[in-house]
């Protein structure tokens, strides 16, 4: 029980770590090397805290997909704030 409520919080915590990425990432150009950097920054975090709370490589999946959709979402929210932005800007 106690391993199910750790690897949620992995899950978790590789989500919440991502997202400010994946919001920060939408301000670069894409594969340039800023943007880069901050799609690979929450890996070594996410390891880390993977080898401190005991789990094996088995629980990779779980945590690339919770680093992957951190990532989306938060270059949608940053979108959907640009767009909101010109939006408003229009209307005189």
């Amino acid at each position: 029980m106690q391993d199910s409520f750790a690897l949620a919080g992995l899950v978790i915590a590789a989500f919440l770590i991502s997202l400010p990425c994946g919001f920060f990432r939408e301000s670069f150009k894409k594969f340039s090397i800023p943007w880069l950097f901050l799609v690979h920054l929450p890996i070594p975090l996410v390891i880390h805290f993977r080898y401190l709370t005991g789990f094996s490589w088995r629980v990779i999946p779980f945590t690339l997909g919770a680093a992957i959709a951190g990532q989306v979402l938060g270059g949608k929210y940053k979108r959907r704030l640009k767009h909101v932005d010109k939006k408003t800007k229009r209307q005189p």
